[in-house]
C-alpha cells in the first residue's frame, strides 16, 4: 500500500447516513438479517465472539461496497471476510483491546467477592448501612473516573481504526498499513467523523425507542453509514457512484509515502 492517498475534510456526515439509509432501505432485508447475524457473531459467545468480530465486520464491509458498486447482492458476501480471516481477525482482536481488558477486570472482581465473600450478618448490615467511609469513597470516585476513562479511550481507539478493515477488504493492506493509514485518515477527517458519530447515536436512539426493534434497523444503518465514510475518504478507482471527480493535489494526505 505505497503511496495510499486519502481526502482530507472528505467526510458530510449527514450525507453518508442520508445514503446509508437509502442503501439500506432498497434491500432491508438483506441488511437487516445481515446486521442480526453479524450481532449473534460477535455478542453472543464471551471471548470467542471476538475472534470473529474482525472476519464479520469485513464481510459487512464487502457487502456494502459491492452495494454502492451497484453490484448484485447475496447473503453469502457477509461471510466474505473469512476469505481474509487471519489479517481481519488480528485487527479485530487489536480492535477489541479495550473490551477484552474490561472483560478481563469483571473477571476478577467477580471472581475475588465470589472468593472472598459477601457479608450477610446483621452486623454486617449495620455496618454497611452507616454509610461510606472515606476509603470507600475514594475507591467508588476512583472507579467511576477509571470507567470515564476507559469509555474516552476505547472511543478514540475505535474511530481511529475505523477505517482498517475496509482497507484490508478492498485494497489487501497488510495489518500494520490499514492501522497506520487509518490513524492518518481519520485525524485528516476527525470533525467529519465525530458529527457521524453523533449523529449515528441519534439513529441508534431513534431505534431504541421505535418500539426497540428499530434498532435492527438503526444498527445496520449506522454501520453502512462508516462504510460509506470509508468511500468518501478513499476514493473508488473503479467508478462508485460518490466519486465526484479529481480532488485538487492539496485535498490529499500522502501517509506512509516515500519523502
Amino acid at each position: 500500500m505505497d503511496n495510499t492517498q486519502f481526502l482530507r475534510g472528505a467526510i458530510d456526515a449527514g450525507a453518508c447516513v442520508s445514503q446509508a439509509w437509502d442503501l439500506v432501505k432498497r434491500n432491508l432485508g438483506l441488511y437487516v438479517g445481515a446486521g442480526l447475524v453479524t450481532i449473534i457473531f460477535i455478542s453472543c459467545i464471551p471471548f470467542v465472539n471476538f475472534f470473529l468480530i474482525g472476519p464479520m465486520m469485513g464481510g459487512f464491509a464487502y457487502l456494502v461496497l459491492a452495494d454502492l458498486r451497484d453490484e448484485p447482492l447475496g447473503f453469502g458476501m457477509l461471510f466474505k471476510g473469512f476469505e481474509k480471516f487471519v489479517p481481519l481477525m488480528v485487527l479485530g482482536l487489536i480492535q477489541a483491546v479495550p473490551a477484552i481488558v474490561m472483560q478481563l477486570a469483571q473477571y476478577v472482581l467477580d471472581l475475588g467477592s465470589l472468593l472472598g465473600g459477601v457479608g450477610t450478618t446483621a452486623a454486617d448490615y449495620q455496618a454497611s448501612s452507616g454509610g461510606l467511609s472515606a476509603l470507600q469513597t475514594g475507591a467508588v470516585a476512583g472507579m467511576i473516573i477509571l470507567f470515564i476513562c476507559y469509555f474516552i479511550f476505547q472511543a478514540f481507539w475505535n474511530a481511529a481504526l475505523t477505517f482498517a478493515i475496509p482497507l484490508i477488504v478492498e485494497r489487501n493492506a497488510t495489518i500494520g498499513d490499514a492501522i497506520s493509514v487509518s490513524f492518518g485518515a481519520v485525524f485528516a477527517n476527525l470533525g467529519g467523523l465525530i458529527l457521524l458519530v453523533i449523529i449515528n447515536i441519534g439513529v441508534v436512539l431513534l431505534g431504541v425507542l421505535a418500539c426497540f426493534f428499530g434498532i435492527f434497523v438503526a444498527i445496520p444503518v449506522t454501520w453502512v453509514s462508516y462504510v460509506i465514510a470509508y468511500r468518501h475518504v478513499f476514493p473508488s478507482i473503479d467508478g462508485t457512484r460518490f466519486d465526484t471527480g479529481p480532488p485538487p493535489p492539496e485535498a490529499y494526505g500522502n501517509f506512509g509515502s516515500p519523502q
